[in-house]
């Protein structure tokens, strides 16, 4: 064989390779729920803002080995969030049907995985809700609400899963919460 057939045919090999394996992208996920999960309750009026730390402000999804390292925060590489958690969040509020007659305003704490062991996982979702005068000049009231839910399955998908579901219980709980103030 020549040089230049054997470098010709090397270089078609390289891209016929270069086609066959390109990195998998990764998959793209929300909380899979729409207004329909609510029932018929439509919001008197959505203003609603949810705030992140900056370490939440992007649309990996995170995870901590607490039996091992438990400080160090991982991510999966082949699931990722469609957008940061917070944004989310807020159109999961926004769309739940929440009389938000004062303005309210979610600071995201805590929006993780974490395994307790190599096949037992649970998910965090931690919140500030804050609710002020029409102007938004004074806050009138606040609460913090911690949800935990274990991961039906030890990896990203069961994140996703377990995490759509806390959303969704999230909004059911600041519902509530908003209707005892409403009685006050």
């Amino acid at each position: 064989m020549s040089y230049s057939f054997r470098l010709l045919l090397f270089f078609t090999i390289l891209v016929f390779a270069g086609c066959t394996l390109t990195p998998a992208q990764p998959a793209l996920h929300d909380f899979g729920t729409g207004p329909s999960q609510f029932g018929n309750r439509t919001a008197f009026r959505s203003d609603v803002t949810v705030e992140a730390p900056k370490w939440l402000q992007d649309n990996r999804i995170h995870y901590r080995l607490l039996y091992a390292e438990p400080t160090q925060v991982r991510f999966y590489t082949l699931d990722r969030w469609l957008a940061p958690p917070s944004e989310l969040l807020e159109q999961q509020l926004k769309s739940g049907g929440l009389d938000t007659r004062s303005p309210l305003t979610v600071r995201l704490l805590d929006f993780e995985q974490q395994f307790e062991a190599p096949q037992k996982a649970k998910v965090l979702m931690r919140l500030v809700v804050e609710a002020y005068t029409p102007d938004r000049q004074v806050m009138t009231h606040s609460r913090e609400f911690r949800f935990e839910q274990v991961c039906p399955t030890p990896d990203a998908k069961g994140a996703v899963n377990a995490l759509a579901k806390l959303s969704v219980k999230s909004v059911e709980q600041i519902r509530s919460w908003l209707d005892s103030l409403a009685g006050e």
